[in-house]
C-alpha cells in the first residue's frame, strides 16, 4: 500500500505524462505544418511513449492499491521559433520531468517506500536517456545548421525512428 501522500504525487505525475504526450503531439503538428514529416513522426513515437509511461504509473497505483485521479490536461504550447526551437523546448521539458522524477524519488525514499522508489528508478533511467537523445539532436542541429540541407538531412534521419 502506498500513503495519501505518495498516492497523490503519483497521480499528479500521472497527469504530467498525459501532459507530455499532449505536448509532443502539439509539436508534431508543428513540425509537420513546416513540411518536417520526419520531425512530425519522432515528435509522434514521443507521443506514444509518454502514453506509455502514463499507463505505467496508471497499472503501479492500482497494483498498490491506490486511488486513480484523472485530471484535465493543459494546452501544450503549439508554436515555437523554430524546427531547432522544438528540440530545445523538448530538452527544456525533459529537464524538467527528470526534475520531478527526483523529487518523487526523495519524496519515496523519505517515506521509506522502497517499491516505489523501486518502481521510480526506471522512469529515471529513462530520463537519462531522454535528455542524452536531445542533445545529442541538438549538436547535430549546432554542427549541420539549424537551416536549408543539414535539417533536410536530420529530418530524413529522424523519419526512420520506430
Amino acid at each position: 500500500m502506498i500513503s495519501k501522500k505518495m498516492n497523490d504525487l503519483l497521480n499528479d505525475q500521472l497527469n504530467f505524462e498525459f501532459y507530455s504526450a499532449y505536448l509532443y503531439l502539439g509539436m508534431a503538428a508543428y513540425a509537420a505544418s513546416l513540411g518536417l514529416n520526419g520531425f512530425s513522426g519522432w515528435f509522434k513515437f514521443q507521443t506514444k511513449e509518454e502514453m506509455g509511461h502514463g499507463a505505467k504509473f496508471y497499472e503501479y497505483i492500482q497494483r498498490q492499491g491506490g486511488d486513480i485521479v484523472l485530471g484535465s490536461v493543459a494546452s501544450p504550447k503549439q508554436k515555437f521559433t523554430s524546427a531547432a526551437g522544438l528540440f530545445e523546448a523538448s530538452l527544456a521539458h525533459e529537464r524538467k520531468v527528470t526534475q520531478r522524477i527526483v523529487g518523487l524519488m526523495a519524496a519515496a525514499k523519505k517515506e521509506a517506500d522502497y517499491s516505489t522508489e523501486s518502481f521510480l528508478l526506471w522512469f529515471l533511467n529513462e530520463q537519462v536517456e531522454e535528455e542524452a537523445q536531445l542533445v545529442d539532436i541538438l549538436q547535430k542541429l549546432a554542427i549541420g545548421g539549424k537551416t536549408g540541407n543539414s535539417l533536410l538531412i536530420l529530418d530524413g534521419i529522424l523519419g526512420q525512428r520506430k
